[in-house]
């Protein structure tokens, strides 16, 4: 199977879990047009080449190129990623996390329990996506208070499981 092909069937799984995922959580045109920036050369030709089946294409070129032109673009254009939420601050003149409306942080949500299922395959756990953002935490530049808003999901999808939490979010305004 070509590389093309199975980069494709990957994001396309992943978008079709995210959107059941959205729509669990209130927000199904959101779950829509999610990730559809993955379709655009831009992204797409990249993410067929460095295609690895168990991890994303943009690690892959960041480990080759020293940066991913694919990401790049995807950040710029999907506000559910933190790193979308970023400006410059006039007053300590330095790039700074902007708090991410809910909305968005229900779909980042979403898109990480999804990004686990689909790279963890069997091994996923309900834990899985806590254990990637504790890992992170300490690396990225997330405001605190949406930090802590999906660390909170996450830790309650890994103690009370996803019928609640996807109740919770429902609800979440």
């Amino acid at each position: 199977m070509s590389k093309a092909f199975s980069h494709f069937k990957t994001i396309t799984k992943h978008r079709h879990c995210v959107l059941r995922h959205c729509i669990k959580a209130g927000i199904f045109f959101q779950g829509l047009r999610h990730d559809l920036s993955k379709y655009t050369p831009t992204e797409f030709l990249p993410g067929a080449k460095y295609y690895a089946g168990t991890r994303s294409p943009n690690e892959v070129e960041r480990e080759q190129k020293g940066y991913s032109a694919a990401w790049l673009h995807h950040k710029g254009r999907n506000r559910h990623h933190y790193e979308y939420w970023q400006d410059y601050n006039p007053k300590t003149k330095r790039m700074e996390p902007v708090e991410m409306p809910i909305k968005y942080v229900k779909e980042m949500f979403c898109d990480r329990v999804a990004a686990s299922k689909i790279y963890q395959g069997k091994n996923y756990t309900q834990a899985h996506p806590l254990q990637y953002f504790q890992n992170a935490k300490s690396r990225i530049l997330i405001h605190p208070n949406t930090a802590a808003l999906l660390e909170k999901l996450l830790v309650m999808l890994k103690e009370k499981g996803e019928k609640e939490t996807f109740r919770y979010l429902k609800n979440l305004k």
